[in-house]
């Protein structure tokens, strides 16, 4: 048992930091990426038994997430005796299941544009990042939500599978990238998904609790590697911030990463939102300016090391358990 123990944990660290190098390589396919797969399949199935409830709700949340995480066994099973087929596995559900390359290039590619005075460039290339309505926006507007999207999702597309395939393996990488796919799909506030998708949406903020605050934390810790803008890095700031402001966010998890990334860069973020005549307002973060142009290089650069920590602090955690369960094993 104790060897099978130990086995799991090397295969899974080595996996995961093999997929995370792949993911910082190669990045998303532009076409066929198996989240856009396993999307339109659960598309498929929500046109076919949607019901304005809770009830049909929570069958389809269960039945989606439940898929997702029994593949995830099944790949593990069949690769129990061959920890190279294993370690493969385990990488390529991490690539798949990582975003953070991807969400990086986005950021650099709406601060190319507005760094260019192109506005129009900018506001058509938004929507791949966030939801909201660039279609009124000014630059100061697009530089606040490309931020805060990228603060997000910093957790999302990184930090949170992460940490669930460290904990659970292959199921937990592919069960949670179901559960954020839900909630994207059917998790937002809408007459349409008001009921039908409350359990994505209460699923997604429990599985992130965890994640968004480890988030925050990393960015705390590693505030100075957003270097100097208007305001410099400042861990001190950050933790403030957070601490002070984390809270306010009308999410019980993004409110932690936004809050975090407004104090280690020095800006405050917030305001009001337009999803495309949904309107929310949202408390303001921070105690800085507006956050500018050039701060958006700034925040990519500081998602770019949470991540990289964050895939140190996976393969570091589950090789100490190998450790640990290897001399358990000698007494």
């Amino acid at each position: 048992m104790i060897r099978e123990v130990v086995a799991g944990s090397r295969t899974t660290a080595a996996g995961i930091a093999l997929g995370a190098v792949i993911d910082m390589v190669v990045g998303d396919p532009r076409c066929g990426h198996p989240v856009a797969v396993f999307g339109g399949r659960v598309a498929a199935l929500e046109k076919r038994i949607y019901r304005d409830s809770r009830a049909c709700g929570v069958a389809f949340t269960t039945v989606c997430v439940g898929a997702a995480a029994g593949v995830g066994l099944a790949a593990e099973r069949l690769t129990r005796s061959s920890p190279a087929a294993r370690t493969a596995v385990t990488a390529a559900a991490t690539w798949a299941v990582l975003g953070g390359t991807t969400l990086a290039r986005e950021g650099v590619r709406l601060s190319t544009a507005l760094e260019a005075g192109d506005l129009r460039a900018a506001r058509e290339r938004l929507p791949h990042l966030c939801g909201r309505d660039p279609s009124k926006l000014d630059t100061a507007e697009i530089a606040r939500a490309t931020i805060e999207s990228i603060a997000e999702n910093t957790s999302d597309a990184v930090v949170a599978p992460l940490l669930w395939g460290t904990v659970f393996g292959v199921p937990g990488l592919l069960a949670y990238r179901a559960i954020n796919t839900l909630d994207a799909m059917v998790g937002h506030r809408s007459p349409r998904y008001a009921r039908f998708g409350w359990a994505s949406a209460r699923l997604d903020d429990a599985a992130n609790f965890l994640p968004a605050r480890l988030t925050g934390l990393l960015t705390v810790a590693l505030a100075g590697v957003a270097g100097g803008g208007t305001v410099p890095g400042s861990r001190r700031r950050a933790a403030a911030v957070l601490r002070r402001d984390g809270h306010r966010h009308p999410s019980p998890n993004s409110g932690r990463c936004e809050a975090a990334f407004a104090g280690a860069l020095g800006v405050r973020l917030g305001g009001v939102n337009d999803y495309g005549g949904r309107v929310e307002h949202r408390p303001e973060l921070g105690d800085g300016p507006p956050p500018g142009v050039a701060d958006i290089r700034r925040s990519v650069r500081l998602a770019r090391a949470v991540s990289v920590a964050a895939v140190a602090l996976a393969a570091g955690t589950l090789g100490a358990a190998s450790l640990f369960a290897r001399g358990r094993g000698r007494r």
